[in-house]
This record gives structure tokens, sequence and C-alpha cells, in this order.
């Protein structure tokens, strides 16, 4: 029997219909359960196999699990790529793993003392120098071209002129983005010791310099780092830094450094030689103390690098996905300067094949990671994500009636375990229920976050 019934607004009848089938399949509420497992994962991967856990002295089987109860025999799990664009679900747990590693760093928590709050630290944004005029919106007058552009506005951000834009010079640039941020956290070092006069390594006997950043992709298509750099003592975040050791000092040796970092690229081809740079709109502000005497907040900062930690180059208008040739971008309906841009990488790489810009063509050449830390700024997202494992295992236990390993040492269990992928994905049907999944998971979550805050003074004591 064909069901009739209409589909919500704006969802196709295509989609509807296959998201009555899904409903009314016998293994639904299982399938419903390993997706809100997932978080409401867009993508997520399948697997097939069986586990086994037993008592390692008397052989006894305590659990076991086979994939061939589930539906369509298969175990869903959620794909964990950053990108919203990919997976909104997976994105939104990677920056509240990202939020949660900034913030550790700046108040304490996930290993790190919070007498970090009284270390100096900064927010800092290194952007990109200029490639040409733009389209823009000035905090006052009009754009060059005499327009008040809207914040929405789709010119924004796109050249005056595309023939004398330097394409060419802009993707180098991204390309090399990382090794100029690299050239900050050396001569940063260098900066400091000079200005102390002492050796650097004095510097690394008295102080230690940590960081968190994130890239963030300009509407023009040019990279730029929001970092937060934090003074510490010899040791790490357990120990104070110097006295000397200010936030006014940490400023004007980062603005030093910066000005310092260059790469110097050969000519090549039709390319001249080229001294890439940072740009000269470089802002630092100090980080307050849970928001006392300074205007950016702990929480602030945290909150606007996890912003950025899920989104890529398809903010400017590109394709989350490699491109292999240029008749691609008529076909995918690229917008002209980023087209422009790819266009630029692809006809680059022969000069450049070290580079790989072929590689990173949809990504306007960037080829670095959109978030990185020094090693004792804080915790690290790999130990966040082997935290949430763990918690989830210790409930699975507690449910299957296993002893607790947090509570019972003495406890050991042997699994035998065997997986292979499947195949991942949704099909039209499971893929709406599974966005209205997320979407209700969030807004949970977001009704219990708000709960607490109301449940707090302006201390933050309960």
């Amino acid at each position: 029997m064909t069901v009739t019934a209409a589909p919500p607004a704006g969802l196709d009848p295509a989609t509807w219909q296959d998201f009555l089938r899904v409903a009314g399949l016998p293994g639904f509420d299982r399938w419903n359960h390993q997706v809100r497992r997932t978080g409401g994962c867009s993508d997520p991967i399948h697997l097939v196999g069986s586990t086994t856990t037993l008592d390692p002295a008397t052989g006894q089987v305590l659990y076991s699990y086979d994939t061939s109860d589930e539906p369509g025999g298969r175990l869903r799990v959620a794909c964990g790529n950053r990108r919203a664009s990919r997976c909104p679900a997976c994105a939104w747990t990677y920056a509240g793993d990202t939020y949660q590693l900034i913030l550790s760093g700046l108040t304490g928590g996930k290993g790190v003392p919070e007498t970090v709050t009284d270390h100096p630290r900064v927010f800092a944004t290194l952007t990109a120098p200029s490639f040409g005029p733009v389209h823009n919106r000035p905090t006052a007058g009009r754009c060059r071209c005499g327009t008040a552009h809207s914040e929405d506005a789709p010119e924004l951000g796109t050249p005056l002129d595309p023939e004398t834009y330097d394409y060419a010079g802009a993707v180098l640039w991204n390309n090399h983005a990382s090794d100029l941020w690299r050239y900050v956290t050396i001569y940063l070092r260098r900066e400091l010791a000079a200005r102390v006069g002492i050796t650097q390594r004095e510097l690394r006997e008295r102080l230690r310099v940590s960081y968190g950043k994130v890239a963030e992709y300009q509407k023009r298509g040019a990279i730029h780092f929001h970092a937060v750099i934090r003074f510490d003592g010899p040791d790490g975040p357990d120990t104070a830094p110097p006295a000397w050791a200010t936030a006014g000092l940490l400023e004007d040796a980062l603005r030093a450094a910066a000005a310092r970092a260059t790469v110097t690229l050969p000519a090549a081809g039709d390319q001249p030689a080229r001294t890439l740079r940072w740009g000269t709109q470089l802002d630092v502000q100090p980080i307050g103390a849970f928001g006392d005497g300074e205007e950016l907040t702990e929480q602030a900062v945290a909150s606007y690098v996890a912003k950025y930690a899920t989104k890529a180059a398809e903010t400017t208008g590109t394709v989350d996905r490699r491109i292999g040739n240029k008749e691609a971008l008529v076909l995918l309906d690229v917008p002209e300067h980023p087209a422009r841009l790819i266009a630029a990488c692809l006809d680059l790489h022969p000069l450049y094949p070290d580079r790989k810009l072929r590689d990173w063509a949809h990504m306007l050449g960037f080829r670095g990671h959109f978030s990185t830390k020094a090693r004792r700024y804080s915790t690290t997202l790999g130990a966040l994500r082997d935290a949430r494992a763990d918690y989830r295992a210790q409930q699975e236990r507690r449910d299957l009636g296993l002893s607790d390993l947090d509570t019972d040492p003495e406890a050991t269990t042997l699994v035998l375990a065997h997986w292979t992928y499947a195949g991942h994905g949704h099909t039209p049907g499971e893929s709406w229920l599974a966005a209205q999944i997320h979407r209700d998971i969030t807004q949970a979550r977001e009704t219990a976050r708000q709960a607490r805050a109301d449940l707090t003074d302006d201390t933050g004591e309960w």
C-alpha cells in the first residue's frame, strides 16, 4: 500500500516517501537509537562484525554482540568529520571539544591548574597582506566603488578589478601561511630574550610561551589566524612566569616577530621572485580574568575560536572536496572569485610541485591544520575524545551488569572483536530524520546549558 501523507513544507515528496518507508521498517526503533548515539551524524560509518567479552580467568562469556541483529545487519558510528558543511552533528561535537581545549588553557581544568588565569594572555589576529583592492564595508564612508554594501552583499571580498588582482600571490600566501606562523613562534622567543637582555637558553629556563590557534578564511579568500598566546613559568602552566613577563612585553615582542617573519620564493616560470609576509593589520588584545578588568573574556575567546574550528574554504563560495581540473569549476557553479583562486592553484602547481597546490586547490592553496596548539597549552582533542569514549564505555558496562573498572581495580575482562567496514551514509529519508535528531539533541543541550546558567549568580557560584 502506498502512503500518500503530505510531506512537511520544503521537503520533497521522494524524501518524504523514503522516510515513511524507513519509519515503517521492523527495526526502526533500533535504527533511531543508533543514530541518536551518533548525535544525528549525517554520514555515519557502517560496520559489520561482533564483539565478545570474556572473564579471562574462567573463560566465561560475560557479554556478546553481533551486528546481524541490527537493522540491515550494520552498526552505525559517527563519521567524526570536523567540517560543518559535511556533518553538522560531528562538527558540533568538534567545536565543543575545541571550546573546552581553549578554555582549559585560559581558566584551568582538564589537567591545567586554575592559576593560569593569573598568567599574561593575549588574543592575537594575524592577517594576510593586500593582493589588490576588494569590495568592503569600511567603518566610515563607502566602499571604493562608491557603494555602501550591506552585510550580506555577495560582492564583499571580491576584487574591484579582477584583471589586476594578484591571484597567484594570494594562493601562494595561503600555501605558506603555516610557515609564516612557524617563523613567528621562532622569532617571538628571540624577541623576548632580546628585550629582557638574556640569552634564549636562559629564557627557556625562566619562561615558556604556549598557544592555541585556529585558521579562518576572510571573504576575499585569504587565510588569517586567531591565536591565544600565554606566558608560563619554566615548567609550563603549573609554574608562574617571572614578574617581568607582562602582557605588554608579549604584545611588543609579538608585533616585532610578525614583522620579521618572511618566506622567500625564487622566480619560477612566469612568476617573479616573492617575499611573503604578514599584513599590517595585526590585532593584539589582552584577555581578562573572568571579565574582570578587560573586555575580552576567556569564554568569549574560546567561543570565537571554536566557532571557526569547523569552517573551511567553503565559506568563500568554493567546495569542500578536491577539484581535479578547471572544467569542474563550471559544473560545480563555483563563483568567479574563488574559481579564479582555484584556477591559479592549478596553473601554479607545475611551477611549485613540492607545494601540492593542485591537491589543495579547493582550499585556495592552504595546506595547514585549521587548529593547532603548543604541547603545554592545555589538554588535547585526542584526550577529550578518549575521555568521552571511556565515559560511554563505563555507562555500557553498568547497563550490562559488568564490573565498573573505576570502582573495582581488580576487575579485568578480555574483549575479542572483529569489525569490517561496510559503507557509509544515509538514504534520503534517513538523512532527513538524522537532521531532525541532531536538531533535537542540540536544542535539548542548549536548554540544559541555559538552565544551568540561570542557576548561577554573577560570581559563577551555585
